[in-house]
């Protein structure tokens, strides 16, 4: 279904509770058009309202809805295939993820408007400076091998994570938060978190966005989790080749509803282009990710699109502390020379919303929309050259890495800035070469003058303001991917202030003030913030996918 966000976002400001929750029915697939119409009336939304509504999510009609096709079915999904065997200690990759999602749950769930659902927590709660959490644990929930879930369990998960020896892709989030001691039971049906700092968004680090953290038993060895993938998800493994792929089957022990499909079957591929082109040939039902740049395509109307925006991005870091780029006028020169509209029209065909050079974006509710977009501005961009001392420009090397449409992102940049006589050398890398060792003083990425990163979606800024800007040193800042070498004491104090918040209007008016340093020091430039894409052939309904390219199949069925 083809939606007008902010078309749809409008006519839904003003509305009652009650109303709110019958779109949200809608667009969640429970509610047909005719029972949407019916149920509107009664609640008291117009029918211009109404039809104002459907125009906003495109001709296509609702959302794939249960019931339009049959359970029981066998559905083959293709994703690109894992690094290595799956393992929720360190897996970082998108095929390993993707296979965890089929049979794995963190805690919380965060939906698609970043809005924190139960998963296997059924309730939680922050002391008030937001220093300890306390989650309550549904009950009666079991592993795919029938034992029961218990607090020890998910204690040993995160312990495990939390712990530096096991150097846990989740460290990206604990690391200066959380260490093993803090995670502590309560009692059979209690767990608490207590952490180093103030964090009002922990609920994150414990959810589908933080992609480690999915429960396992205690005592698991991680290393050998691949053999049994036992979890608390709808399906258990069947069988699985690193090779070749994965089946999966429903779990008999699942607390929620039972898997519609009967099986699925994840095939692997080396990329995206074989991946789409089996979708096209009818090989298999659902490609778990597209790219506009790569397949195009699938956008011709034949295929159904799940199209969900959020928060992932490319970072252009210029570093801080290097001349030229050490002067603000600079890093503010180049960032004027760029036309967003429309790269978003040519990388993306529209399927992206303009950033504004903070890590705030569109989506979050937190986001403070009254900052004033920064545009296009050659003139001006020359005149800070002028003023920093480069009036003639300078020269300068960029690294990315061969990655979607971050290439051709990389020339536009270098072309836009060209026209106020700043000479960019591209440096394309691929992937392993870029990241290196992937610490400062051995990669690329984080030693480059200028470089081009991308980053997956989160349900909120918190991660995005502490790694890549906040200052390295690990005593005043927690900047582990601090590319731009940015060292701002006000901007380190802010985002403190931030983090510790709960309340998403404190938050807000925070955030209007981190926008506002960021703009004017632009170490960092933001672009664009790219919607997810996965497409299914017609007769298959309901995938669920997130932006941070989680792919969940248990609600799929097929006519």
């Amino acid at each position: 279904m083809n939606i007008d966000h902010e078309r749809l976002d409008a006519l839904r400001r003003g509305r009652g509770l009650v109303s709110e929750h019958v779109i949200d029915e809608f667009l969640a697939g429970r509610l047909s058009r005719r029972a949407f119409l019916r149920t509107g009336a009664v609640v008291g939304l117009s029918m211009p309202a109404m039809g104002a509504i459907l125009s906003a999510c495109g001709s296509a009609g609702t959302p794939s809805s249960p019931g339009r096709g049959k359970a029981g079915a066998t559905i083959k999904a293709g994703c690109i295939a894992p690094n290595a065997a799956p393992n929720p200690l360190t897996v970082i990759d998108i095929g390993g993820i993707q296979m965890m999602n089929q049979v794995s749950q963190g805690l919380v769930f965060y939906d698609n408007d970043n809005v924190p659902q139960p998963w296997l927590a059924s309730s939680w709660e922050a002391n008030a400076d937001a220093t300890v959490w306390t989650f309550k644990i549904r009950q009666g929930v079991k592993f795919s091998d029938g034992s029961p879930m218990t607090v020890d369990d998910i204690v040993y998960t995160y312990q495990s994570h939390a712990d530096k020896a096991n150097a846990s892709g989740a460290l990206s989030k604990f690391a200066g938060l959380l260490d093993p001691s803090g995670v502590v039971k309560v009692d059979g049906e209690t767990l608490q978190f207590h952490l180093q700092a103030p964090y009002g968004a922990f609920p994150e680090t414990v959810s589908q966005a933080n992609y480690n953290a999915v429960v396992v038993p205690k005592n698991t060895e991680y290393d050998k989790w691949a053999k049994s993938f036992i979890g608390t998800g709808p399906f258990m493994m069947k069988s699985f080749n690193q090779s070749s792929g994965a089946t999966f089957v429903r779990n008999p022990h699942y607390w929620g509803a039972q898997a519609l499909p009967e099986s699925v079957q994840i095939v692997f591929y080396a990329d995206e282009q074989p991946a789409s082109a089996a979708l096209q040939a009818g090989a298999i039902d659902v490609l778990a990710q597209f790219t506009v740049s790569n397949s195009p395509q699938l956008l011709n109307g034949q295929y159904n699109v799940n199209k969900v925006r959020g928060s992932s991005h490319r970072a252009l870091s210029m570093r801080c502390d290097q001349s030229p780029l050490k002067d603000k006028a600079v890093r503010q020169a180049i960032a004027l020379t760029l036309d967003r509209q429309a790269i978003v029209a040519a990388l993306f065909k529209g399927n992206a919303q303009v950033g504004n050079d903070s890590p705030f974006a569109p989506s979050f509710p937190m986001t403070d929309k009254t900052v004033p977009q920064r545009e296009r501005n050659l003139d001006k961009a020359k005149e800070l050259l002028a003023q920093a001392g480069v009036p003639r420009g300078f020269s300068v090397e960029l690294y990315t890495e061969r990655l979607q449409e971050m290439p051709q992102f990389a020339q536009i940049v270098a072309e836009s800035a060209a026209k106020i006589g700043v000479e960019i050398k591209l440096n394309v890398l691929t992937i392993a070469d870029y990241y290196g060792d992937a610490v400062f003083g051995k990669s690329p990425w984080l030693d480059g003058a200028m470089s081009l990163v991308d980053y997956g979606a989160v349900p909120g800024p918190s991660t995005f303001l502490r790694a890549p800007l906040q200052s390295i040193d690990a005593k005043v800042g927690q900047g582990s991917w601090n590319a731009a070498h940015f060292d701002n004491p006000e901007y380190n104090a802010l985002t403190r202030q931030y983090l510790g918040t709960v309340d998403v209007a404190k938050q807000r008016e925070l955030a209007g003030k981190i926008q506002a340093l960021l703009l004017d020091e632009t170490p960092v430039i933001y672009p664009y913030f790219y919607d997810f894409l996965s497409a299914s052939r017609a007769n298959v309904f309901d995938v669920v996918s997130t932006a941070g390219q989680q792919l969940y199949l248990d609600k799929v069925s097929k006519s």
